[in-house]
């Protein structure tokens, strides 16, 4: 009998049912998200700017210019255009592992709204989306700073913005996969120290990747945030960036996997 159960209940990763549904969700979000709005919004503005003014304009002026494809660029121009793609994936990260944790195993908010006719599936896509919605408003808000200081004002900054909200995006799946295996807020240390702390310093972000080893060079170029600050930054420049195919695949692809890794993982965890 148990074999016959087991045949019958639907596999984990089979391919993900979505409806409409998941914007009453989303929505619910936004809603509770506009009592703390401002404090969230400084929380995540804060940290990125303080990165920027102090090692754009402190070690900029030992620095002075870096050479990004032939071409020498100011330094905080250089860090500022890698800077707001690690602002993008900090605050989706963020949003997608304490906040949706709390929603998902602490408050137990996830099995109040299945109770209506919404399945997890939805939920689990409109916290995906959420999550990609809060990096917008940080990124948004780190850009606006930027103009403010004269950093850029490429017109290209618009594709940027689209660019970044991405980003958003796919961080945000990454971070739903720790979500799903976590048992407490301790674990998220290893996805921060870990994953995204030693992504940070090898993703061109601080320095350009060609001062890294060779081999340290070839594992780097296929991390997502690698290939966010290669999209990125030449638009900063005003210049249109190379392989940009190539980086949007990747991005894209870590996105759809994450994806369905983390729903697979978030519907074992529930079926338990």
């Amino acid at each position: 009998m148990n074999t016959l159960a087991a045949q019958a209940a639907p596999s984990h990763w089979r391919p993900p049912q979505l409806t409409a549904r998941w914007w009453p969700v989303f929505l619910r979000n936004l809603l509770v998200w506009r009592k703390l709005a401002i404090p969230s919004l400084i929380g995540n503005i804060a940290e990125p700017l303080i990165w920027l003014v102090a090692f754009g304009y402190g070690m900029g002026a030992l620095v002075g210019q870096v050479a990004v494809d032939g071409r020498q660029v100011p330094y905080i121009l250089f860090l500022a255009s890698g800077s707001i793609c690690m602002s993008a994936m900090n605050a989706a990260s963020f949003e997608a592992l304490y906040s949706a944790f709390s929603r998902m195993h602490v408050q137990k908010t996830w099995d109040g709204i299945m109770n209506a006719p919404v399945g997890l599936d939805d939920v689990v896509l409109a916290e995906m989306l959420w999550a990609g919605f809060k990096a917008i408003f940080t990124t948004t808000a780190i850009l606006f700073v930027m103009l403010a200081l004269n950093i850029s004002h490429s017109p290209k900054l618009i594709v940027a913005w689209f660019v970044l909200v991405g980003v958003g995006i796919t961080f945000s799946c990454i971070a739903l996969i720790f979500n799903a295996l976590a048992k407490g807020y301790d674990f998220f240390t290893y996805y921060f120290t870990l994953f995204m702390t030693p992504m940070m310093f090898l993703s061109g972000v601080f320095f350009p990747l060609e001062q890294l080893p060779g081999v340290v060079q070839a594992v780097a170029r296929w991390l997502p945030l690698a290939n966010a600050v290669a999209l990125v930054r030449p638009l900063f420049m005003d210049q249109w960036p190379s392989d940009w195919l190539l980086h949007l695949g990747v991005l894209v692809a870590y996105t759809a996997v994450a994806f369905w890794v983390a729903l697979a993982l978030t519907r074992k965890r529930f079926a338990k």
